[in-house]
């Protein structure tokens, strides 16, 4: 079950402390190994697979494109967090992916990274910001998104092959949801 989410203007800014040890770190024309790698420490727990099935190309175009921002988050120098915004249509601008890896969440770090992803969405014109999150993703994600400001517009079922299955993750990745 897939929970989409906007907002159409910043939200008075949360006064959130920087956790110790904590930096955002942007990252033009992103390494594609690194890149999936960060991918994976956020994400495979959640089952995360998309950019795991693009093509090296394909992912390239995406993440060297001049209106796509990749950030890590990054706690004494290592990567931990990750921040992608997609500005291709400032109309309807994309936070295409947002997530901490396990050491960080639970820490304030989620809460601080969103507060800087909403200042660099709109330091630009943008008219709608929006996001997607499920049911595979962590059960506080849909509630943290509306703390955040972001307003639910709608829902969808998206069926899918459990990538654990002969796919990108691995096989052990994600014990909590069931192999189907």
């Amino acid at each position: 079950m897939v929970t989409y989410l906007e907002m159409t203007s910043r939200p008075a800014p949360r006064d959130v402390a920087e956790p110790e040890g904590v930096a955002l770190v942007a990252h033009e024309a992103a390494d594609l190994a690194w890149y999936r790698g960060l991918y994976r420490a956020v994400g495979e727990d959640w089952l995360w697979f998309s950019r795991l099935y693009m093509e090296d190309a394909a992912l390239a175009a995406i993440l060297h494109h001049k209106d796509v921002e990749v950030s890590a988050l990054t706690k004494d120098g290592r990567a931990l967090g990750l921040l992608e915004l997609d500005f291709r249509d400032p109309d309807n601008t994309e936070l295409t992916f947002f997530g901490l890896s396990k050491e960080l969440i639970g820490t304030g770090a989620g809460r601080w990274m969103m507060e800087r992803a909403l200042d660099l969405a709109f330091k630009r014109p943008i008219t709608r910001l929006f996001v997607h999150t499920c049911t595979l993703d962590s059960p506080q994600a849909v509630g943290f998104y509306i703390r955040s400001g972001f307003v639910p517009y709608g829902r969808a079922i998206e069926v899918m092959d459990d990538p654990r299955m002969n796919g990108p993750v691995r096989g052990d990745a994600a014990g909590h949801i069931p192999k189907i």
